[in-house]
């Protein structure tokens, strides 16, 4: 079973710069409080990491 995280919306795009508007859009997060569940890689680690005031990591998985 592969690793996944579970990645929460916390911050608002609003008045952001555009690329970090459109990394969330790229994590599936587009709304506030909004949780997706995604394979753990180095390039979602990398995406999470480029807007850590925006998203944060609930939970660990597998």
């Amino acid at each position: 079973m592969a690793k996944t995280i579970v990645v929460k919306q916390i911050g608002s795009p609003i008045r952001r710069p555009a690329d970090q508007r459109q990394t969330l859009i790229g994590l599936g997060l587009n709304k506030m409080h909004k949780t997706r569940e995604l394979e753990d890689t180095p390039s979602v680690r990398g995406m999470v990491n480029k807007i850590p005031h925006l998203v944060e990591i609930v939970e660990e998985r597998g």
